[in-house]
């Protein structure tokens, strides 16, 4: 009867030791870490300039097959703001975790930085590039501006004048006389029209390759039709604008393609 009750304790003994040992560290290393770009998301068009002030990009459309990132295409260059860039508000929220670097403000000559969705397309013309996908309308038939007047309740909207009533003072016309809109792709940035903090960013045609924007990202004009046939809205694509530092500290948390 001794040796049998001796024999439990030890038994007890080692069992409480046994649980009270915390799990091995490794557990923790195998789950699944959350990144900001979804598993839905199968296109990304990266531009990366070299710095907060540089004022020219490489832009870069990316395609996901099997979870891995693969480039279509090679590279293309393009243009920022006429002030470099600035943290945008978007997918990412507002600026990023641990990373410096100004704010967006209405205004500053900034192309936003951050990851953002991409809505639809506008153009002059009556029919958009064949092949594409994206929702269209032609700014041909209406009066179609962006509104940038912070005062207005129609703040960061684009909106057809001739069917909505101006309370603005100060709006960016779709239709002009130029050739920067011959197509525009609508760039997700502050879509909750925070008041001050930017309004409309479109993807558009440059000038040339050594004239900046005013705030939106700018290419030749075969490479953004090129773009825009490619687009699918199906594969849920996002524009990623940032300077290189931060692209490369960035793209494991936020699950980018590697450069």
């Amino acid at each position: 009867m001794k040796l049998r009750l001796v024999v439990l304790l030890a038994l007890a003994a080692c069992s409480d030791r046994k649980a009270a040992q915390p799990p091995p560290a490794s557990l923790a290393a195998v789950r699944p870490a959350t990144v900001l770009i979804p598993k839905t998301t199968k296109q990304l068009v990266t531009a990366v300039v070299d710095d907060w002030t540089s004022t020219k990009a490489t832009l870069r459309l990316w395609e996901r097959t099997d979870m891995a990132w693969k480039q279509n295409g090679d590279p293309w260059p393009g243009v920022v703001g006429k002030s470099g860039s600035a943290w945008g508000i978007g997918v990412h929220g507002n600026g990023a975790p641990n990373r410096e670097g100004p704010l967006k403000k209405e205004g500053d000559g900034k192309s936003p930085a951050g990851v953002f969705k991409i809505n639809g397309v506008y153009g002059m013309a009556d029919e958009p590039p064949h092949g594409t996908k994206l929702a269209y309308e032609t700014t041909a038939h209406g009066d179609w501006q962006c509104v940038d007047d912070p005062g207005s309740e129609h703040y960061a909207e684009i909106v057809d004048r001739k069917q909505v009533p101006s309370d603005w003072e100060s709006a960016e016309e779709l239709l002009r006389d130029d050739a920067l809109y011959t197509w525009v792709v609508d760039v997700g940035h502050n879509p909750e029209r925070t008041r001050g903090k930017g309004s409309c960013i479109f993807l558009h045609v440059w000038r040339d390759k050594d004239s900046t924007t005013v705030g939106c990202t700018a290419m030749e004009e075969p490479k953004l039709a090129q773009l825009i046939t490619a687009l699918d809205p199906k594969a849920e694509p996002l524009f990623v604008l940032l300077p290189r530092a931060d692209y490369a500290a960035l793209a494991t948390a936020w699950g980018l393609p590697p450069l």
